[in-house]
């Protein structure tokens, strides 16, 4: 067997292993310590480069960056469970309820502020559905669309900084988290717009689908409605600027005084204030919402340590070329590239988590991307709003499961006239899927959704570039020597010093002898 061939087989056997639904971090380090051993039996590499693997691991485990990732998932976790979710979805659709398709845009607009402050798919979709359900259902809602508005904005926050995904990714391409962060919000922002005006389409078209909720339903009206609904936007508005702000990730801010670690920092402790704030900061939710984030983080530091154990033997056999000439030989150039990658990482999001394809698949299509002089922080921003749709196709579309498994709650706590067939809660996710699909779309042609809140790049052209000596500096007075005017050569130093020359003799010296 030759070297070259090798590389294939690799990636062949990658694809298997994520195909068997075994554990992938421990998958992922079996096949690259079994592929190493291969490698260094057949003289590919000496057994010396395996001991770069240490060195590889903890080198990752020392990365300041991954270091945001507990906390903000702390911030994520305490916030899901103190009680912000319930009283904004309560005032949001007691505000847009009487509008045709008013609880439909109250939890559009819900999970793009939770998926600000929060960065959780589970905690959106579990708190959304619980509050939202039972009042859709019970006003007419059609299920279909129900389960898909519901399903759908919890995803939103895989993209709303500070999102998750968006630290791995601007960790394994290489570029600033802060301008990952900015580059994000064209999309998000757009992503809120397109399911908006898909819920006034379907109120126009299939009014009965979204009916308006009777005014007598409201329990609030005027000021005490503005007021709830203000509580429950004001703090988390500080809370995001507070942290997105201070890491340079707002629109228009060009300078971070603070680190994506400290901005995680403070962003939990700002959790914990907002918990107060809703008095139900006790030691039985902190404790649930710890072991959510060691878990959390538990599996992504395996899934990190597995895909290095992969790709360094996948680097030492020349994956890394194979992967380059396979793709930047595609016709279209950075366009048929774009497409090609979108589609086998939509593909990959059937099976992989969003983590997974970060970890595994990124490192491989950067240096091509980079290559094809595509900006990192425009190609993971793009790659982003692609893997929102692995939370919401199946098999393994988790917002789904999230999804199947409150709606038995609620329907054996009597909260649900009756139980949701899992039928209509994958067909609901259908149009949903499509319109994220048309983001992907969107952003692949028109980049400026994402390079119109990053920080415009200063370019130098070297050719225009002149340096000007003052004149006088050139006459017979200047102190610059015209042949070293560097002062890089040093002055040749005498053997010896030089002896005094006698005075000659005064005139009358001779007089006075």
């Amino acid at each position: 067997m030759q070297m070259e061939n090798f590389a294939p087989i690799m990636f062949a056997g990658l694809i298997v292993i994520m195909l068997i639904g075994f554990p992938v971090a421990f998958s992922l380090s079996a096949l690259g310590l079994l592929s190493g051993f291969i490698a260094i039996e057949m003289g590919w590499f000496p057994a010396g480069f395996m001991a770069n693997l240490p060195l590889n691991v903890f080198g990752i485990l020392s990365n300041e960056t991954l270091l945001a990732i507990p906390f903000f998932t702390l911030m994520g976790s305490v916030l899901e469970k103190c009680g912000l979710a319930e009283d904004m979805l309560d005032s949001m659709g007691q505000l847009f309820g009487p509008v045709r398709g008013g609880l439909g845009y109250s939890v559009i607009i819900v999970g793009f502020i939770l998926g600000a402050i929060t960065g959780t798919v589970a905690g959106q979709v579990i708190a959304m559905a619980m509050i939202s359900l039972p009042v859709m259902m019970r006003y007419g809602y059609n299920m279909r669309y129900s389960t898909g508005v519901l399903a759908a904005s919890g995803t939103i926050t895989q993209l709303v900084p500070p999102s998750l995904v968006l630290i791995v990714m601007a960790d394994q391409l290489g570029t600033d988290v802060g301008q990952m962060y900015k580059g994000a919000w064209g999309p998000s922002i757009l992503q809120v717009l397109i399911f908006a005006l898909y819920t006034f389409l379907v109120s126009r078209i299939r009014p009965s689908y979204v009916p308006g909720v009777p005014v007598t339903a409201r329990t609030l009206v005027g000021w005490a409605l503005w007021g709830k609904c203000l509580r429950g936007i004001i703090p988390s508005a500080i809370l995001i600027f507070a942290v997105l702000g201070s890491m340079g990730g707002l629109p228009f801010m060009e300078h971070a005084i603070a680190t994506p670690t400290e901005a995680g920092a403070m962003g939990a402790v700002g959790s914990l204030l907002l918990a107060a704030l809703h008095r139900r900061l006790n030691w039985p939710m902190l404790k649930e919402a710890m072991n959510g984030t060691m878990r959390l983080t538990a599996m992504v530091v395996f899934i990190l340590i597995g895909s290095r154990v992969f790709s360094l033997v996948f680097q030492g056999v020349d994956g890394a070329k194979w992967i380059e000439h396979m793709l930047s030989g595609l016709p279209g150039g950075q366009i048929g590239f774009l497409i090609v990658v979108n589609i086998f990482v939509f593909f990959l999001a059937f099976f992989l988590d969003f983590f997974e394809i970060a970890f595994i698949i990124l490192p491989m299509l950067g240096p091509v991307a980079a290559k094809l002089g595509i900006d990192m922080v425009w190609f993971g921003v793009l790659l982003c709003v692609n893997m929102q749709t692995s939370f919401m196709h199946p098999p393994f579309g988790f917002a789904l499961f999230y999804l199947r498994g409150i709606a038995d709650t609620l329907f054996k706590n009597n909260a649900l006239p009756r139980k949701i067939d899992s039928r209509d809660i994958y067909l609901g996710a259908i149009p949903w899927v499509g319109l994220q699909l048309l983001l992907v779309a969107i952003v692949i042609f028109f980049p400026q959704a994402v390079t119109v809140f990053l920080d415009k790049k200063i370019e130098v052209d070297v050719d225009k570039v002149q340096l000007e000596m003052p004149a006088d500096s050139q006459g017979p007075g200047s102190s610059i020597n015209m042949e070293d005017p560097f002062g890089t050569q040093k002055p040749a130093e005498p053997d010896a010093l030089p002896m005094p020359e006698p005075e000659p003799p005064s005139p009358g010296a001779d007089k006075k002898q």
